[in-house]
């Protein structure tokens, strides 16, 4: 058979669906999917076993033994790795009249181990509720009449059927469907990045591996596989996984199972806490982690995992519990072939939002996360897509191209692609309402390849994006004195309000205005200890800091104990912070230019202004962030004001005409 068009594919589509309307009475319409996803799988592997049901039953009645049988079965059916050990069909199911639940029970507990989707979609306990709603029998007949075979359905469309159900299921239960699959669109052009530097995988019969550790359904596996054999045909990739959710866990299985890949390579289960592929490292990894996902309920295994250092996964740093996208990446990077391997490294494709560019300051866990990627030459390019690209998220979104392995010309360099005018409209669905078409596609790949600054294309070194940043210190400076209006704000002070004779005394001290702080305390102090009162060091401070006020003109107040004795002390609410950028003004752009670009800095921005200021190099600092927009910023020129007076005329005349019209219909 030569396969469907794209309107048979369309009608399929509807066709699967609309078996939500038989559920109607029995099933919530938000609940639909809990039957129609795995009984569609049910048929799909139905499909593919139906032209080898003999020679899999002669396989099972001679072997005993899983592992020989699937062996076997793989090598006499060309790839298939499961079966089922009955003779039932959704059609033998069908007609097996009062015993119709038991035998569908019976057919879907007779596949081989492998197939655990079935428990993880809960369809034994859907069978008995299906039963009882009288509504078994049409379900079968519905699913027996639908051609899932790979002639009619390939794989690429399977997937395609899979993430319209999928869409469609979560659409009706409002779910967030983005947090489990990805536009094709995006993948496309998030694969075409992932091989476009990869000839290994270009020639001969190559052998590549590829990881999701948020996997989904597949779709990014499966839209890499195909890519891949475009390439080449003779290469091989073999499929990786790792999910959360066990109705995801079971689409993406049964695909791969389909496809003839190994379902033991999708593993259910959370990656941040345990990754499930502890020994395995990958040619490529792709990701599209759930954006913002809040990792409070697992930091304690997080952060022991953190403590182990780079012997562990996230030993860069850790971003705030409310944001675990770079965790997610670092994992990525732990997964990644290593760079002297036989295989020449790996490459890496993560889906993000616009967060991990900049969220956290200098010394952050985030910032220090960045840091570590851009030192260690992992970054290779980043692409803003547009807005609205995605199903349950409007917000800017871009795709991160890792590399432990750069060709010599992207050595400690950063290519940004601002891709986010590329957008052609679509018809909604959810919040996607734009596409990135295969022309729009191309013109990235292009930009990628060429390498060159545009509008739309940057290239920058690793240590742009790095900063220091310092602590800029001015005096305390304030003058003091006993006026009635400072007493009353002592006598509202929580504990110096409550002192036996403070106040009075206070009153009674006629010294006038210091511009010296020691010299105000000194003669206070005397004035006090005639009258018998005594204070400690906390109520002292305590004491002087509401009875004086910032004067600029007052003497600088100095510390009078401990090591900073007689330096300076600080003014903390004149406390500021300043970004110094690697390479400042003609310094080198490295760490050990440090002391010479800040001082620099200082003298020529912070001195002219404040000539009794200084730098706290003990709060030094030094910061990661990729300010994508900033570097793509096109300055839009207001209207002129004759333009905006013309509208407001316009405006007005309108608004004059609608109120005439208003009195003549009275």
């Amino acid at each position: 058979m030569s396969g469907r068009t794209t309107t048979q594919v369309v009608d399929l589509k509807k066709d699967v669906w609309a078996v939500a309307d038989t559920l109607r009475g029995v099933y919530a319409r938000n609940k639909a999917g809990d039957i129609i996803l795995p009984m569609t799988i049910l048929r799909r592997l139905e499909c593919v076993m139906a032209p080898h049901r003999d020679q899999v039953a002669a396989i099972i009645a001679r072997e005993p033994s899983e592992v020989l049988r699937v062996k076997a079965i793989k090598s006499a059916t060309g790839g298939v790795k499961f079966y089922n050990t009955t003779k039932h069909t959704l059609a033998s199911v069908y007609d097996s009249g009062d015993d119709m639940a038991d035998n569908l029970l019976e057919y879907v507990r007779g596949f081989s181990n492998d197939i655990d989707v079935f428990a993880n979609f809960h369809l034994p306990q859907h069978i008995e509720r299906m039963r009882k709603g009288g509504i078994l029998a049409t379900i079968v007949r519905q699913f027996r009449d639908l051609d899932l075979s790979p002639e009619a359905v390939p794989n690429s469309k399977m997937g395609e059927l899979f993430e319209h159900l999928i869409f469609m299921d979560f659409e009706s239960s409002n779910a967030e469907s983005g947090d489990h699959y990805t536009p094709r669109d995006a993948i496309n052009l998030l694969v075409d990045l992932l091989f476009a530097e990869d000839d290994n995988a270009l020639s001969g019969d190559a052998i590549r591996s590829i990881y999701d550790p948020t996997v989904g359904t597949g779709g990014m596996l499966s839209v890499a596989e195909e890519h891949l054999h475009r390439m080449n045909p003779d290469a091989e990739l073999l499929l990786y996984g790792q999910e959360l959710r066990p109705e995801s866990y079971a689409m993406c299985r049964s695909d791969m199972l389909a496809k003839g890949q190994n379902p033991q390579n999708i593993a259910l289960g959370n990656t941040l806490t345990k990754d499930l592929f502890p020994d395995d490292r990958f040619n490529y990894i792709l990701s599209n982690p759930p954006y913002g996902v809040d990792w409070k309920n697992i930091a304690e295994d997080v952060e022991k995992e953190h403590k182990r250092g780079f012997t562990g996964r996230f030993g860069a740093g850790l971003p705030p519990t409310s944001d675990g996208a770079l965790l997610f990446v670092q994992h990525a990077i732990a997964k990644m072939n290593p760079a002297d391997s036989q295989d020449g490294g790996a490459r890496a494709g993560i889906v993000l939002n616009g967060s991990p560019l900049f969220s956290g300051g200098a010394g952050s866990g985030s910032s220090n996360i960045r840091g570590w990627l851009l030192e260690n030459d992992l970054i290779e390019a980043i692409v803003a897509l547009p807005n609205d690209m995605f199903y349950n998220t409007g917000i800017p979104t871009y795709l991160w191209i890792f590399d432990n392995k750069k060709r010599p010309e992207r050595k400690g360099k950063v290519q940004l692609i601002d891709a986010t005018a590329l957008g052609a409209k679509m018809p909604s669905l959810g919040s996607k309402r734009v596409e990135i078409d295969e022309a729009a596609r191309e013109r990235v790949l292009q930009q990628y390849a060429d390498m060159e600054s545009s509008d739309t294309s940057k290239i920058f070194d690793n240590l742009d994006f790095a900063f220091w940043q310092i602590t800029v210190e001015r005096p305390l400076r304030r003058n003091f004195e006993t006026t009635p209006e400072r007493v009353a704000l002592v006598a509202e002070h929580k504990i110096l309000g409550t002192l036996d004779g403070l106040i009075g005394a206070l009153k009674s001290f006629n010294g006038g205005q210091y511009l010296n702080r020691e010299d105000f305390l000194n003669d206070l102090g005397k004035h006090l200890g005639s009258r018998g009162i005594s204070l400690t060091s906390a109520q002292r401070k305590a004491l002087w800091q509401t009875l004086g006020e910032r004067d600029q003109n007052a003497d600088i107040c100095r510390f009078q104990s401990g090591k900073n004795k007689g330096e300076p002390e600080p003014d903390v609410p004149l406390r500021d912070t300043e970004i110094v950028p690697f390479g400042w003004d003609v310094h080198p752009k490295c760490h050990e230019a440090k002391d010479a670009t800040i001082k620099a800095y200082f003298n020529a921005e912070v001195k002219p202004h404040f000539e009794d200021a200084w730098i706290d190099h003990a709060k030094t600092k030094v910061g990661y962030e990729i300010p994508f927009p900033l570097h793509f910023y096109k300055y839009v020129p207001p209207r002129s004001l004759a333009e905006i007076d013309a509208d407001l005329e316009e405006s007005l005349q309108e608004i004059l005409g609608l109120l005439h019209k208003v009195e003549e219909s009275k």
